[in-house]
């Protein structure tokens, strides 16, 4: 199929490895331009090589609204335009209820989610002119729960209610906003997430047995099939939507 994505702008946070690599990977095979906002420059440099240079890499984390700011300008003084956002950056870093403090708290949810509001307002005017889609990447956590994890979900949960909000405002620009929720996915760093346990190799069968389809991960390339699909004209009617991305993990019988 065909998306039509060629010489398409797309920002990716965190776009150089992982979920984000694997879409950063994904927009180039369709002939889109990935500006992957991640600092591990190995890896980008990896995906740079595989654009033969039709591709950009920022290597810088979002601290504040001032960096978005510049990642926007530096996007638009070499391209001239963005044609779509996926917000991705993000990490679980178990700051909960009991184990956790109010300080601690904010700058989770600080940091898993104010960058998502800050690109997106940034790079608004660009994708108006072009209708252009934005892609949240939220977690099963957001609507499962997990424990001990409360800055992560707090912050994953929001995105998926500024989806439905973003959907609804940007609905006179023809703007779509979806958000795509994966469950188990095993990138970097889930694989450093499982290396915490004393037989990591149990931890992860025991999880992989719970997962419906196939009673395997979900791997990053299924994320940005979707993803990628979401950001095409091919979804032209689809907006405000929560897509589960998961082998039937989140709502399916973990029995089955």
């Amino acid at each position: 199929m065909n998306l039509n994505l060629s010489n398409k702008v797309v920002l990716i946070s965190g776009g150089a490895k992982g979920i984000g690599g694997a879409i950063s990977r994904g927009l180039i095979e369709e002939g889109a331009i990935p500006v992957m906002i991640d600092p591990s420059e190995k890896e980008g440099a990896k995906i740079l090589k595989l654009a033969n240079g039709n591709a950009m890499q920022i290597p810088m984390r979002l601290f504040d609204a001032k960096d978005s700011e510049s990642v926007v300008a530096q996007v638009i003084a070499k391209y001239g335009r963005i044609d779509g956002l996926v917000n991705n950056a993000g990490a679980n870093d178990s700051v909960g209820l009991e184990h956790g403090s109010p300080e601690a708290f904010e700058k989770s949810v600080a940091k898993n989610l104010n960058h998502y509001y800050h690109l997106a307002h940034y790079a608004l005017s660009y994708l108006k002119k072009n209708q252009g889609s934005i892609v949240n990447i939220s977690s099963k956590t957001a609507v499962t729960g997990q424990g001990g994890t409360s800055g992560y979900t707090a912050a994953k949960g929001a995105q998926l209610s500024l989806t439905r909000e973003w959907a609804v405002e940007l609905l006179p620009y023809q703007i779509r906003v979806n958000a795509v929720i994966p469950a188990e996915v095993f990138t970097p760093l889930y694989q450093n997430w499982i290396q915490t346990f004393d037989n990591p190799d149990q931890k992860l069968a025991d999880i992989t047995k719970n997962i419906p389809l196939g009673n395997r991960m979900t791997s990053p390339e299924e994320i940005a099939s979707m993803t990628i699909f979401l950001l095409s004209e091919k979804a032209s009617h689809i907006t405000g939507q929560h897509l589960f991305v998961d082998g039937g993990y989140t709502h399916l019988d973990r029995s089955l």
